[in-house]
């Protein structure tokens, strides 16, 4: 099954973000770079005051979808897009966003210091196995906690929701018209298989 941008559409839509339409817009008129006009450059702006640097949109672009394809199920073609998608109405420089944009510090730093490689060079079994190193797999999700927690909350279930609230990825666990997907009259006047 392959996500499309579309299906980020509906996944935004149904977690109530409202800014994916307008850095749509913005995206497309800079070109495409995915710069969201924050400052920093290519290393990002400033981080938490502790002398660590939030990593730029693209770079967590790229994470975001390295780790997308491990915990996302093998059936899905289009991750990357699909959550290029999702994040341009994520990282709107909101509180949320700030998190995000740390969680996935907190992840590469964990990959270059366990791998000597950025998240997106590893392997899918590697960022997979990361994860798990990490503790993110059984964390429970906290966005004031471990970073095991905030990586939980910020990146893995983001991810999950993205994918589950869209329609391909309601389709994959039997959720024909997720939240904010109608679907059309159809579906609600035929029986369940």
């Amino acid at each position: 099954m392959e996500l499309t941008r579309r299906d980020a559409a509906a996944a935004l839509a149904a977690v109530g973000a409202t800014g994916g339409v307008a850095l749509g817009v913005r995206r497309a008129g800079d070109g495409g770079t995915g710069d969201d006009g924050s400052a920093g450059g290519a290393d990002g702006a400033a981080g938490d005051g502790e002398g660590d640097r939030s990593p730029s949109d693209e770079a967590v672009r790229e994470a975001m979808a390295a780790v997308a394809t491990a915990v996302y199920p093998d059936a899905v073609s289009g991750v990357e897009s699909f959550v290029d998608g999702f994040l341009d109405g994520r990282l709107d420089g909101s509180a949320h966003a700030e998190g995000i944009r740390a969680a996935v510090a907190e992840l590469e730093s964990s990959a270059r210091s366990w791998y000597d490689a950025p998240v997106a060079d590893l392997e899918t079994a590697e960022r997979d196995e990361l994860l798990r190193e990490l503790g993110a797999d059984t964390a429970e999700e906290d966005p004031h906690g471990t970073t095991a927690e905030r990586v939980r909350f910020f990146v893995v279930n983001e991810l999950l929701i993205a994918l589950y609230a869209s329609p391909t990825g309601g389709e994959l666990v039997g959720i024909e018209n997720p939240q904010g997907y109608a679907g059309g009259a159809e579906s609600y006047t035929r029986g369940s298989p």
